[in-house]
């Protein structure tokens, strides 16, 4: 019986250093190198991207559209567009999307401007003011877009909704 444990030892032992062995030859790892998770690399950095759009051919008569500022609007740089009903057109993170349109205030009433526009991957809020009225009313407000994972973006915006 001692010599099996004498020669299980031996095994061992000669088992161990050749895996020590095989450590040793490879580079040592710096404690300052981060190795990603695969699972980790999904998660969104916060941001989200808001692109320029240009006016959605699928608008045929009333709408309601607005840039970022108002030489962006005068220079037709838009970001969000909708046909004053059913669908909100942007593009965000690369992808122009057509969402559907929940919500939108009766900007006569109060002369402020409310809506509520979802997808599967953002909620977007936009909020105004009226600042002016003619045949098309021009508002000044923030759009808020939000998604699943947290991440919430306030831009200000300048419009006209009108037919």
């Amino acid at each position: 019986m001692k010599h099996l444990i004498i020669l299980f030892s031996a095994l061992l032992l000669v088992a161990c250093k050749k895996d020590k062995e095989t450590v040793s030859g490879s580079t040592p790892a710096d404690s300052t190198n981060i190795v990603k998770d695969s699972a980790a690399t999904n998660i969104s950095s916060g941001k989200i991207l808001i692109e320029n759009i240009s006016f959605p051919e699928e608008i045929k008569e009333c709408s309601c559209y607005f840039a970022r500022n108002k030489a962006d609007f005068e220079a037709e740089k838009y970001i969000y567009a909708d046909d004053a009903g059913k669908t909100a057109y942007m593009k965000l993170d690369g992808k122009r999307l057509a969402m559907n349109l929940i919500s939108s205030s009766d900007m006569e009433v109060d002369e402020e401007l409310t809506k509520e526009i979802e997808s599967n991957d953002y909620k977007i809020s936009v909020k105004g003011k009226k600042i002016k009225g003619e045949e098309a009313l021009l508002f000044e407000g923030t759009l808020t877009i939000e998604k699943p994972d947290g991440s919430v973006i306030t831009t200000p915006i300048y419009g006209e909704c009108g037919c």
